[in-house]
């Protein structure tokens, strides 16, 4: 009789409604997630104002899917992601303003995805306040709209720990298992080193675990998304292993360097701290790094009490092995370089605040909401103080090198031509020049051949405050542009001659 009763309800549930009865409060949750996303996106278009210029990685990445100007030279550490994320719209349009547009819906809509990935490891009330401790985040902020690779690798960090653990649980079936490659994927295109950092706990605990299918996705997701920058190191530099060292040797030599200190002075709105011999940033500015740690520990404390280790300790674990190589063996800094880290211990972060301020049964503890509520206010104000300033200078130094471009227009310098020098790369860029450069992280060309180039087309050498002009351009004509001494090469002449009459 049971047997039948059972049957019977089994029936009935097929017979029923396809909508399961916790349908709607997922899609309530979902809304939650979205609006998140949804004013994480409004706010970077509110806040970084579309119009501002691209930056000196951003032209290196955007020069390479354009048609506007010629690529610029892609160093060592750099990867293919970026580019492909921006030639939606860099490939036929020079519009600075649409590109922003672009990239700040597209960070809105990771962030939801990345956020939905966890969806059942923990409330949407911590998933939302997750997302919006990091989204507020004035280097989240700055960085979303940008054509740079650090918030991409974050998206993809989060989308792959939340998809592992729910695999690990068994919960999403198969789809969790393309998650966890597309995360992978994802990272690896934007910074194969980082991805590895990244997934290397949970490589190790699907090895551990023997959860072949884990380990399977992750290694095809990393090989996938790595597979072009293994392709270029085979054919540029001699393998993987060289190009790593190429790339060790331009971010000045990978080792043990300890790097807080120089992090802490760049949370101020340095967008690179290189060499960071700048002051430390008032109290305010510093406090959420100091307290970021504490809150982590909470989080992780709340959730071993309540018997959900896991999803707590392993981005706790990747966030921690992300971070380690920007702590500890660069010896410079950029806020950007931990925005892995921050996407990641924003859960548990989430999870002890929600745990501060409410009661075990639910209800609300009065004094701690208010300390909580006023400290994110306080937190807010302090990350818009720090946004503003730094969109504002960043502006004004790209506003810097379009006139410097509308000039070097002026003394007859203009596409196609070729630059070198100090800031060789993004005033190029804006110039519509090729760049060039002798010696450093960029070389790519001889003094010879630049001599040889000034035969055929425009070139001028650019040289910073305190330099000296190079010697094959200590005869061309000098000009002054703001802080730049400009010197330009006689022009060219149609018998093959440049303007002193030395041939080719």
């Amino acid at each position: 009789m049971a047997n039948g009763v059972s049957t019977l309800r089994a029936g009935r549930r097929r017979r029923g409604p396809a909508t399961a009865p916790g349908a709607p409060g997922r899609a309530r949750d979902t809304r939650l997630l979205a609006a998140v996303a949804a004013v994480f996106t409004l706010a970077q278009l509110l806040l970084v104002r579309p119009g501002m210029g691209l930056g000196w990685d951003e032209t290196v990445y955007v020069s390479q899917v354009t048609t506007h100007t010629p690529a610029a030279f892609f160093s060592a550490p750099r990867s293919r992601g970026v580019s492909l994320l921006v030639a939606p719209v860099a490939s036929w349009s020079s519009s600075t303003e649409l590109l922003r547009v672009h990239l700040a819906v597209l960070s809105g809509l990771g962030l939801f995805l990345a956020l939905r990935a966890w969806r059942g490891l923990f409330p949407a009330r911590v998933l939302a306040t997750a997302g919006a401790l990091f989204a507020t985040l004035w280097v989240t902020l700055f960085y979303g709209p940008q054509a740079m690779p650090n918030y991409w690798v974050a998206v993809g960090a989060l989308i792959c720990v939340g998809c592992f653990l729910r695999a690990d649980a068994d919960r999403g079936g198969r789809a969790v298992l393309w998650g966890v490659a597309a995360g992978a994927v994802l990272m690896a295109l934007m910074r194969p080193t980082d991805a590895v950092w990244v997934t290397l706990p949970l490589l190790v605990l699907a090895l551990v675990r023997r959860r072949w299918p884990l380990l399977l996705a992750l290694a095809a997701g990393l090989a996938a998304g790595g597979g072009e920058w293994v392709a270029e190191a085979y054919a540029w530099y001699g393998g993987p292993g060289a190009r790593l060292s190429r790339a060790s040797e331009i971010q000045g030599g990978l080792g043990w360097h300890f790097a807080v200190d120089d992090q802490l002075r760049s949370l101020g709105g340095r967008a690179l701290c290189r060499p960071c011999d700048v002051s430390m940033p008032a109290l305010p500015v510093l406090l959420w790094w100091y307290l970021l740690p504490v809150l982590a520990a909470l989080g992780l404390a709340v959730a071993v009490r309540a018997g959900r280790t896991a999803r707590t300790l392993v981005p706790l674990a990747c966030a921690a092995t992300a971070a380690l190589p920007y702590l500890f063996m660069i010896g410079y800094a950029a806020p950007r370089f931990l925005q892995p880290a921050y996407a990641l211990l924003a859960l548990p972060v989430a999870d002890a605040l929600w745990h501060l301020v409410r009661r075990p049964g639910g209800a609300w503890r009065p004094v701690a909401t208010t300390l909580v509520a006023v400290g994110l206010a306080a937190h807010l104000a302090v990350q818009l103080s720090v946004l503003v300033h730094t969109v504002d200078r960043n502006t004004d130094s790209r506003r810097d090198w379009a006139r410097t471009a509308g000039e070097l227009h002026g003394l007859g310098v203009r596409p196609p031509c070729l630059l070198t020098g100090y800031q060789a790369i993004p005033i190029g860029y804006y110039t519509g020049c090729s760049s060039g450069a002798t010696a450093g992280n960029n070389e790519n060309t001889t003094e010879a051949e630049i001599v040889r180039t000034a035969r055929r087309i425009p070139v001028a050498a650019l040289t910073g405050p305190d330099g000296t002009p190079p010697g094959f351009a200590r005869t061309w004509t000098p000009y002054r542009i703001g802080d730049l001494e400009i010197r330009v090469a006689p022009p060219p002449r149609a018998d093959g001659q440049d303007g002193s009459g030395r041939e080719d």
